[in-house]
Parts: structure tokens; C-alpha cells; sequence
């Protein structure tokens, strides 16, 4: 089989790199994971008392890797994380980068799917972040939001970071050569640029902005804004109804 059509597994011995690459791969990568802290803690400042901000619950739905864990909780000393996803290997990433940053005492880790969470209003914010267009299918997508949303106090925000577009469109063909210009120069290699390529629309499902927008408010979510954008990467922060 052609190296650019092997399919993509998050528990390949090759996710070890995820957190060299992806930073090189999507422009503003670290940037996202920021303005996403700054929306959280600016909402959960205006809606909550202090006292409720001491012990903010966050869930972080596609864990791996630890990007959010650790930004997250290296700014806010009494935020508290439950962290899901269901590759080991990612999980392994992220609890090695916890660790480093001594969060551990903070941070819980469950790998599965966040069905696997008990159900009840328990969290107070919630993030997303690159793993959507991951989910196969509207229904599965919805799905997901909706059980999201389950485990979120109401007035809670959803921060939410997707590939979004619409594939086979020239404006989309336009988008990826840019993009793959993006990835050669930041050192990607083009087995790996064309490893992606080929993923999309047979690994991954990317759907419209305005798609994800119907998405989040067919789960209870509203009052979106759209935060971030880098070629297809959409950031999006919502409230549960």
C-alpha cells in the first residue's frame, strides 16, 4: 500500500510526535489554546462568584496530547480537569506532559468516549478542540454535542476548534495548496503533507461553518461566536442554553 493512503491511528507509535508536528502544521496553534483560555476564564468570571471560580470543573473532551490541560492549568491554580479520549497512546502524551507541569493532583483521565462520563450537570466549561471533523457523520457529530452538553451546568461555555469546509470546491482546493505551502516550509514533509491530504474526507469529516453552527445549537447551544481561523481550522465559543 502507498504510504500517503496508510490510514491514520492514534494509538501508531508515530503519535509520539503529535505535539512536534501539530504546532507546525495549523498556524496560531498555541495561540487558539490561549484566546480559548482567556474566553473561558473571562465567561466563568463574569457569570460565577469567586468563590464558584475557586473550584471551576472543566471537561476536556479529546484529551490527548495535553495542550489544553496544560495551558489551562498552568494559569489557574484552582481549576480542576477531567480529561477524555480514547487512544491510550494519546493519553499517555498528555498524562507525561501533566505530570512535567505538576498538575496531576488537578487533572482526571478517562479513556473512552464521553457516554462514559456520568451523566448530571457536573462541569462548568467544557473544550473540543480538534476533534469534531474526527467524528464521522451529522448524526455522530450531533451526538457528541448532545452529550456534551448533558454533563455542562446550564450557561456553561463550549469552546469548540474544528477543520471546517466544504471539500471538492475549488475554493477548497485553493485553501489546501496554501496550507500545504504552510506545512512544507514549517518542515512537514511532503509524505506527511500528502499522508493528511489523503486523509480528509476518508479518516476525517469536515463539514461547513454553517454546519457546525446548526450543530451546536441542534445540542442546546447558543449565543456562538467564531474566535479563531487558520485555512480550515474554525474556533467557536458557545453558551448551553
Amino acid at each position: 500500500m502507498d504510504e500517503k493512503h496508510v490510514p491514520m491511528s492514534w494509538d501508531h507509535p508515530e503519535v509520539c510526535r503529535y505535539e512536534e508536528t501539530i504546532a507546525l502544521k495549523i498556524p496560531g496553534y498555541a495561540h487558539m489554546y490561549e484566546m480559548t483560555d482567556r474566553l473561558i476564564a473571562v465567561h466563568l468570571n463574569t457569570t460565577r462568584s469567586n468563590e464558584e471560580n475557586r473550584a471551576a470543573k472543566l471537561l476536556i473532551v479529546g484529551a490527548g496530547g495535553g495542550q489544553e490541560l496544560v495551558t489551562f492549568g498552568s494559569r489557574h491554580q484552582d481549576w480542576s480537569f477531567a480529561g477524555i479520549d480514547p487512544s491510550a497512546r494519546m493519553l499517555e502524551i498528555a498524562k507525561a506532559r501533566v505530570e512535567r507541569a505538576g498538575l496531576s493532583d488537578r487533572v482526571s483521565f478517562v479513556q473512552g468516549t464521553v457516554e462514559q462520563l456520568s451523566q448530571g450537570h457536573e462541569f462548568d466549561a467544557a473544550t473540543c478542540l480538534l476533534v469534531l471533523h474526527f467524528v464521522s457523520g451529522r448524526s455522530q457529530k450531533k451526538e457528541l454535542l448532545c452529550r456534551i452538553a448533558e454533563r455542562l451546568k446550564p450557561g456553561a461555555p463550549l469552546c469548540l476548534a474544528s477543520i471546517n469546509g466544504e471539500t471538492g470546491t475549488a475554493a477548497f482546493g485553493m485553501q489546501m495548496q496554501a496550507w500545504r505551502s504552510h506545512m512544507l516550509d514549517n518542515g512537514i514533509s511532503s509524505q506527511e503533507w500528502e499522508r493528511f491530504a489523503a486523509s480528509i474526507g476518508r479518516e476525517s469529516d469536515p463539514v461547513s461553518s454553517s454546519s457546525v453552527l446548526e450543530l451546536l445549537g441542534e445540542a442546546g447551544f447558543i449565543q456562538p461566536i467564531r474566535y479563531f481561523g487558520s485555512y480550515f481550522v474554525e474556533a467557536w465559543c458557545a453558551v448551553k442554553q
